[in-house]
């Protein structure tokens, strides 16, 4: 069992095929450079454009590459690969060339945005996690800029992370959605992990928590004072407002 290493650096986070042809190219001695390119052939009518993003996660999956001797024992242990080829494996990292447009790049159908060039070998491994880190955080950041493009002047936060498919998942969408235009996020790991504005209002449990609005209101506003950002439809959206005035009201200084 592989445990103690975090997954997201796993070599093994990879498809199977991939191994299983490097161990091809190890039986034949292919040993050549191949590029491999990262591009999108065509985006539908509406949607004429991308953001590109992810590369910082790229380079550093890229400068970290190694096998672990737990992942060692798994791929020998796993019966579709010789000894030879495992012993082959413990030296294994990146040793290629990486091409790629800047984060935050604007481009098109067929322009890549990110070139390998490196030993067959090499490329052919690293392909499944370079696609999986490429896609998931321009597909964010292109969504993000649109947003953008449809308010502007206004202040857009992530708030994703409740939704997102794991925490790599939420963590990379608050990144890409602040490197295409967002205000911040309201996922508290992304200030200290990538030095991105965090965000926070409050939620409907917190006005059912008390008797009545103007009361949930009034905690609230009194705990925060200078984040006063209330929710006004937990219960009637007409009736919010004036719970927020009736609040303000009972608490002379407070509007």
């Amino acid at each position: 069992m592989i445990t103690g290493q975090d997954i997201r650096s796993s070599a093994l986070l990879t498809d199977l095929y991939q191994l299983t042809m490097l161990q091809g190219y190890f039986d034949q001695r292919m040993e050549e450079s191949a590029v491999f390119e990262f591009f999108v052939r065509k985006l539908p009518r509406s949607r004429n454009f991308l953001i590109a993003a992810g590369l910082e996660q790229a380079l550093a999956f890229l400068e970290n590459l190694q096998l672990t001797a737990a992942e060692l024992d798994w791929i020998g242990k796993h019966g579709a690969f010789r000894p030879a080829f495992v012993r082959y494996l413990e030296d294994f990292h990146f040793t290629g060339d990486v091409h790629a447009m800047a984060e935050g790049t604007i481009f098109f159908p067929n322009e890549p945005i990110l070139r390998i060039t490196a030993p067959i070998a090499q490329a052919q491994l690293v392909e499944s996690r370079l696609i999986n880190l490429l896609h998931f955080e321009t597909l964010i950041a292109s969504k993000a800029a649109r947003s953008v493009l449809m308010a502007p002047d206004k202040l857009l936060v992530d708030f994703g992370l409740r939704r997102a498919h794991g925490a790599e998942a939420g963590l990379l969408a608050a990144r890409a959605s602040y490197l295409a235009g967002f205000a911040g996020s309201a996922t508290v790991l992304a200030a200290p992990l990538y030095d991105i504005p965090v965000y926070g209002t409050m939620a409907h449990s917190f006005v059912q928590a008390h008797d009545d609005e103007s009361e949930a209101f009034e905690h609230f506003a009194r705990a925060l004072p200078e984040n006063v950002v209330l929710l006004i439809d937990t219960y009637d959206t007409e009736a919010g407002p004036k719970s927020c005035r009736a609040g303000a009201q009972a608490q002379p200084g407070w509007d």
